[in-house]
This record gives structure tokens, sequence and C-alpha cells, in this order.
């Protein structure tokens, strides 16, 4: 195939804006010249092999997303993300979210080769009236996926995984971003939950990133702020819909408690049942017509104490310092699920040594560290 080369300048050079990065910290990271760089880039000189995989192994890429226009790539979501909301995100913020549309990619094309099932899930809304389409989507969803009624979802990121959904947490450095959704060429409905929030609110922003999926793949990108962010908007319909669907997920209306009387540890008490916030529970109540607004601020006046919370993805059976490492590892998005794949595929011979370090973002000695904290062996003639 013959490579344009000007497609490869101007491809490289728009993969280094869109993470803000100056060619002086490129040719540092890299030890590609600057002035090689700036030939590369402006299409003086055509770059080797070599130098575009170096690029595009620091610009967390598929090398051949620079060789051929026509392999699927997510540089217009990225566009489109980084017009609508660009001054939101640090050049660190970028880089996270690179390495997140990476990941993506890595975990779409082992579930492939595994031959991983997804369920399928479609959900039509009914009429025009946005949040009234919240409710039923929660319920449909909660029965395709076999709940009964009353019971709790404890691994909301396992059930979106299962119908297709790639989840990955990763802390950002702008806390006023609870999630985004981005709808990727190849590896479809993508959700990024922002690890810096609290466990019980990773789970509802998860949720709420999943009916971005199930109702907004149109939008290509959407992204999530806090409440009491000076960017969130509490009239935007699309995200009172999100909302809504994932309090009626995690907290089915027709299970919400009747309590005579609701005290701060009456509270936390229900609040840690349902595996919610307290802010997220009074919320669902007060919409349900349960409780009244000053009941509603009782309840939201008090927390559950964060070591009262398991992730489930940092298991109380793990030492101190296993646990450690691991919340480590999910704080730049590799999640249990993805590393497993990972390993799965390695053992399997899908993927050589090499492979698996370039997807878990690993060098040599980290491969090493990350396979015993996992209890997983590396074949090194693989």
């Amino acid at each position: 195939m013959a490579v344009d080369a000007q497609l490869v300048a101007r491809k490289l050079r728009h993969a280094r804006e869109m993470q803000s990065l100056s060619v002086a910290a490129v040719s540092e990271a890299t030890g590609l010249a600057p002035d090689r760089i700036d030939l590369i880039e402006s299409g003086q000189s055509e770059a080797s092999g070599d130098e575009v995989l170096i690029l595009a192994n620091f610009y967390r890429h598929d090398f051949r997303d620079f060789l051929d226009d026509n392999r699927p790539a997510p540089f217009e979501q990225t566009d489109i993300l980084y017009r609508r909301h660009g001054d939101a995100f640090t050049a660190e913020d970028r880089r996270a979210i690179q390495e997140f549309i990476y990941l993506c990619e890595i975990e779409s094309v082992l579930e492939a080769s595994l031959g991983i099932p997804k369920q399928t899930f479609h959900f039509t809304p009914i009429g025009t009236l946005f949040k009234a389409h919240g409710a039923p989507a929660g319920k449909a969803l909660r029965e395709h996926l076999g709940y009964a009624s009353n019971e709790i979802p404890r691994d909301v990121f396992a059930d979106f995984r299962k119908v297709g959904v790639h989840i990955f947490r990763r802390r950002l450095v702008n806390s006023d971003i609870s999630g985004l959704y981005l709808e990727h060429p190849v590896a479809g409905h993508c959700v990024l939950v922002n690890y810096d929030e609290d466990l019980y609110r990773q789970r509802f922003s998860a949720s709420h990133e999943a009916a971005h999926a199930i109702f907004d793949s149109s939008e290509a990108v959407m992204v999530t702020f806090r409440r009491g962010s000076s960017k969130y908007d509490a009239g935007d319909l699309r995200e009172i819909r999100a909302n809504r669907f994932a309090s009626c997920y995690l907290m089915p209306p027709d299970q919400l408690p009747r309590v005579p009387q609701w005290t701060a540890d009456r509270a936390i008490e229900w609040a840690q049942k349902l595996r919610v916030s307290t802010l997220a529970l009074s919320i669902a109540l007060r919409e349900a017509g349960i409780i009244d607004e000053a009941t509603a601020a009782t309840i939201r006046s008090v927390r559950v104490p964060t070591t009262e919370k398991i992730d489930p993805e940092a298991p109380e059976d793990l030492t101190d310092r296993q646990r450690a490492r691991r919340i480590a590892l999910l704080e730049r998005g590799f999640s249990d699920y993805f590393v497993g794949l990972c390993f799965d595929a390695h053992q399997q011979g899908k993927i050589s040594a090499g492979r698996l370090s370039e997807a878990l973002l690993a060098d040599h000695v980290e491969l090493r560290e990350i396979s015993a904290l996992y209890g997983r062996s590396i074949q090194d003639g693989a």
C-alpha cells in the first residue's frame, strides 16, 4: 500500500495538538529531534516506519491510524469533544482521554478474538418527554439482565460491559468532570468515569453515562459535569434523562424505602444498602413523592463513611499493599476486567508478551509486577 506522506504528516500533527503537547515535549519523550518532528509534521520529510511506530505508541494510537485514511479512527470524535469542551480539559486530561480511547480499542479487539459474548439491549423511547424515558429504560435493562425487582446491582461496571459498553475509570485532573461518553467508530460505546469521585458517585456516573450510550449515541460525545460546577447545565434534557435512568436503575422507584422517620443513621443505613450517595437517595425519594424537602435535607446532610464502601475491583480479601496497587492501576484506567482480558489473550496465544506490555502501557519491569499482583504468568517466548 502506497503511503501518503501528507496524510501521515497531517494526522501526526493532529494527534499531538489534540493532546496539547509541544514539539519539545514529544521530542523529550520519544528521543526524536525537534527539527525532525517539525519536518515530518510539515510534510517536508517522509516519516520512516520506525518513526511512525514510535510516535503512534507515544500518542496511544494504532500505527495504522496514521497510514490508512480508510481505517476508522476516533479523530472526528476527539475533534467534537475538544471543540465543545476544550477548555475543560488540561493537557494531562487530554492524555488520559487518549489512553482511555486506546484501551477501548484494545478491549474491543481482545473481546472479539476471545469470543466474549455480548448481550444486545435496545430501548425505544415513547413520546417526547425526555425525563419520562429514564424510568422505563432503567426497568427494561434490569429485567434484561435478570435482576429481581428488589435486587440491588452490586457491580454496575460489569453490568454495562455485558451489554457492550466499554467502561473505564480514570482519575482526571478536572474534578468537575464526572464522566464522558464517546461513540467510537470501531469499539462502539465507550464510557469514562472520573475515579476522582467517591465510589458511590462513580456507580451513579457509570449508570448515567450508560444512559447516553442508550439514548445519545448520535451525539458522538457527551461530557457530564458535577452538580455545582459552572459548566453543569441543570436544564439539559439529555442530562435529566440520564440522571433519571441512573436513579431508577440503581433504586427502582417501587422499591424505595418508606421510613416513618428519617434520622442521620437511617439515611446512612439505606444509602449503604442501595450503594448510592445520600444525595442520590434524597433526590430519588423526593422525586417519588415519599419525602418532603426538609427530610431530603436531613438525608443528604450525612455521608456513608468511605471505609465502608467496598470497590468490587479492590476487594476486601486483598492485603493493604495489594489493594493500594490495584487502586493505583484503577486510577490509570486498568480495570480487573481489562487486565484479565489481556492476560487471557496472552495465555491463549492471541497476543505476544510485547503486545501484552503495550496493552497495559507497561515496561518489562512493571509488566512483571502486574502479573504477580494478579497471579498471572508471562510467556516470554510468545
